[in-house]
């Protein structure tokens, strides 16, 4: 597919949503294979990053082969404008089991790490909430920010990646393989592909962006053309 902006990245195409006046916040947790989390998150609107990681651990320098007493975690930014803390951590405990047996360690825990004292208060009120529901004590990890590694390339946008006709499509608009992990759009097409979100709820959210219109209907344009 031949793109109009060739002269663009989607860096520059997206620095109004990145470099907001407003403060976008950071959410960072581990609930099982990070490869899934990421596409959940990454298709609800408001989530502006997602990447996936290692954290909650002691070893130097993790790596997805060798990450020793890591967990495998997601870390997202969100407009709190359009998503509340409060709707992540809902999403987040109605989306996997807490209290599964950690069969391989530390790798696939449930593990929370809240950024702010704010945020450990509103963590420790939706977690009362959502024990009333689950009717057992929820033994999510619960512990203060202190580190996250970014995983592997590969691990960014997983499942989009597995599409190379899509990556074809817009290898022009993305460079750099990298440039994937930070994109917005690249966010929604791998949660697209996932089964989070459908072809109409991206195009209307893409026409909200905070960019010029010209570039919202030529990213709507790009994904309405794309071949899986």
């Amino acid at each position: 597919m031949k793109v109009e902006f060739q002269q663009m990245t989607i860096k520059q195409i997206e620095e109004g949503l990145h470099q907001s006046d407003r403060r976008l916040e950071l959410a960072t947790f581990g609930m099982g294979c990070f490869w899934g989390p990421e596409a959940r998150f990454g298709g609800m609107p408001g989530v502006v990053r997602t990447r996936v990681g290692f954290a909650g651990g002691t070893e130097l320098n993790p790596t997805y082969r060798q990450m020793g007493d890591h967990t495998e975690t997601v870390q997202i930014e969100f407009d709190p404008l359009v998503i509340s803390y409060t709707d992540v951590l809902r999403e987040f405990w109605q989306n996997h089991y807490p209290n599964r047996d950690n069969y391989k360690g530390r790798q696939y825990i449930s593990l929370w790490h809240y950024h702010t004292e704010q945020q450990h208060q509103t963590v420790e009120a939706i977690k009362k909430e959502m024990e009333a529901k689950l009717g057992e004590t929820i033994e999510t990890e619960i512990t203060p920010f202190s580190g996250f590694t970014a995983a592997e390339e590969r691990h960014q946008k997983y499942y989009l990646k597995r599409y190379p006709k899509a990556l074809e499509q817009l290898a022009e608009l993305y460079p750099d393989r990298e440039l994937l992990t930070d994109s917005t759009f690249a966010a929604r097409l791998n949660g697209f592909v996932k089964g989070y979100g459908t072809k109409d709820s991206v195009r209307e959210e893409i026409a909200q962006w905070n960019m010029e219109e010209v570039e919202q209907k030529f990213l709507i344009k790009l994904f309405s053309k794309m071949k899986w």
